[in-house]
């Protein structure tokens, strides 16, 4: 492992995210008004729009976690994202022209013009909920890897992600985001494709790129689609079209993290291109980032990997009883490691039948010693009484990062790491913020003026700030990051896009039948996913966005039809 960073990647590192910070703080200080503050004036063009919102789902969990997801598991993760271009088309179609017409700053105003003022409380506490957790993540999420592999203290780690987010978010506001959002995602692409171009560069000389996807073919890696109807597997092609079409609907469509980003846009055709120009380039960039991982896979298959990559698991397993058994475990990887060499060295070739049967079983032979691996770090921790994570796909890609990049680059990869970690946090702060003064500060105080609302939205962004770092500094380790975001999305995404639909759909429910529908239906899911961690039924979370949509429709209109026969029953 690479210990700390030399004068170059520690000034690559700083310049670009001082540059960005201050380059969003000094184009949009001094906003005075609700409009330029809240909405960024309206002047965000179509590309803009694209990239922010774009900028705002990708965070460093993206990036941290997806390339190792590839790794482990293959291409099989980009169903996930199968739903997304039809839930733009149906927010283009739907919810743009409807916000637009009502000139709402947040997407929970439309719902007391709808309904009442209890049902748009209820739905962006629901909101404020589950994205003030996610923002806290966000920011763990890096802070916790970064901390492990560069020895950084993750106290500060945290401290300082969430107040570079902090002083452009609070100073500029939406239009702030925006324009330092665009800036980010210039360093993500081009710190992910140089990324992949030396990972290709670095395979030996007679590997060439379609020699690599057959290797990566022959271990599994590159099946993308999975057209079984089984709740055993959590990717497939239905729950990615079924499940994932009701996630990106509720999030793009009802989410005000993302619904900020395109009501900044100067009409509604530019928020509809903007939406359009994400959902046609979100599925290509989510498979490249997977692509990156199997290609991560296939270095090392000609160079020798730890049986574990999490640096902190190694070092607390070799400090415990478990350490020789743990070394016998890497020796024997190391083994396999060499006699696969000798087989292809030998042949001179990957496409003798010989040598992929030979990959194959060594590939599966590590994956043993991995899983024995990190069995052996679970007792090791519960030895010394600490959570350690042995699950170590989040640590793939940084550990590939740190020891085989050139100096220089590994300052890029990071400054695209906490980039991204900054661009989606400083969304949700902006919305955390946002929702905060609008739909509940507004709406319970009297009238105040322009300057007021104002200073009244920095002082709840800032505040929201402070308690995403405090979430930061007292989450624990998941599975997997980019899971674990997508599980809190999924809890409450269902039931707030069920309230949307009704709004929209369903003209005869009134609001106190959705009120009670969505408080049912929250109990409800969240049960469903507890009855499912304990094992007790089997429903994968994405089917979760599908189920509370459905329940709160469900229950909303029985609700409404029962009190309109018993009106009818009384005159």
């Amino acid at each position: 492992m690479v210990n700390g960073l030399n004068w170059i990647d520690w000034t690559v590192l700083s310049a670009t995210l001082i540059a960005i910070v201050a380059y969003g703080t000094l184009q949009t200080r001094g906003s005075k008004n609700v409009k330029d503050y809240l909405r960024g004036g309206n002047t965000s063009k179509w590309w803009t729009i694209g990239l922010s919102v774009m900028a705002t789902q990708a965070s460093a969990i993206t990036f941290l976690s997806t390339p190792g997801q590839a790794f482990n598991d293959g291409m099989g993760f980009v169903q996930f994202y199968f739903g997304l271009p039809i839930a733009m088309i149906v927010i283009c179609m739907v919810f743009i022209p409807l916000y637009h017409r009502l000139k709402v700053y947040t997407a929970y105003e439309f719902l007391e013009n709808r309904f009442d003022l209890k049902t748009r409380t209820l739905a962006a506490i629901l909101f404020l909920i589950q994205r003030g957790l996610a923002a806290g993540i966000t920011i763990f999420a890096p802070a916790i890897i970064l901390s492990v592999v560069l020895g950084w203290d993750l106290l500060t780690l945290n401290i300082a992600i969430g107040v570079l987010v902090i002083i452009y978010t609070v100073s500029g506001g939406t239009r702030a985001v925006n324009v330092t959002q665009k800036h980010q995602m210039v360093v993500i692409f081009t710190g992910m494709l140089v990324a992949f171009f030396i990972i290709v560069n670095k395979l030996p000389e007679d590997i060439t790129f379609t020699k690599a996807l057959d290797i990566a073919g022959a271990s599994g890696k590159m099946e993308v689609l999975d057209f079984s109807f089984s709740l055993n597997n959590r990717y497939t092609f239905w729950s990615g079209i079924i499940g994932g079409t009701f996630l990106m609907l509720s999030y793009f469509g009802t989410d005000q993290s993302q619904v900020q980003r395109y009501l900044s846009g100067k009409s509604v055709k530019e928020m509809q291109l903007g939406l359009i120009f994400n959902g046609l380039l979100k599925v290509p960039m989510q498979f490249f980032i997977l692509l990156v991982g199997v290609m991560v896979f296939v270095f090392y298959q000609f160079n020798e990997a730890p049986v574990n990559f999490n640096p902190t698991a190694t070092e607390i397993v070799l400090d415990s009883e478990y350490a020789e058994e743990y070394n016998r475990l890497q020796e024997e990887q190391s083994q396999i490691f060499r006699d696969k060499q000798k087989i292809i060295n030998a042949y001179k070739t990957t496409d003798d039948p010989k040598v992929a049967a030979f990959i194959t079983a060594a590939n599966a032979a590590n994956d043993d010693l991995r899983k024995e691996a990190r069995a052996l770090i679970d007792k090791a921790g519960e030895e010394k009484d600490v959570k350690v994570e042995s699950n170590d796909k989040d640590y793939v890609f940084i550990y590939f990062i740190l020891n085989n990049l050139p100096r220089g680059l590994i300052g890029l990869l990071l400054a695209v790491i906490l980039s991204a970690a900054m661009s989606s946090t400083a969304s949700e702060l902006n919305a955390l913020g946002s929702t905060t003064t609008m739909d509940l500060y507004k709406r319970n105080v009297s009238e105040k003026t322009e300057e007021e609302m104002v200073a009244a939205s920095r002082w709840f962004t800032l505040l929201w700030g402070v308690i995403a770092i405090g979430v930061a500094c007292v989450a624990n380790l998941a599975e997997n990051l980019i899971q674990l975001v997508n599980i809190i999305g999924s809890i409450f995404y269902g039931n707030v896009l069920g309230i949307f639909l009704l709004a929209f759909f369903f003209k005869f429910v009134k609001g106190n039948a959705v009120f009670i529908g969505a408080l049912i239906t929250q109990i409800i899911v969240i049960a469903l996913y507890l009855l499912n961690e304990f094992e007790k039924i089997n429903l994968p979370y994405l089917w979760l966005n599908f189920v509370g949509c459905i329940i709160v429709i469900f229950i909303a209109i029985l609700l409404q039809s029962i009190s309109s026969n018993d009106k009818k029953s009384t005159t």
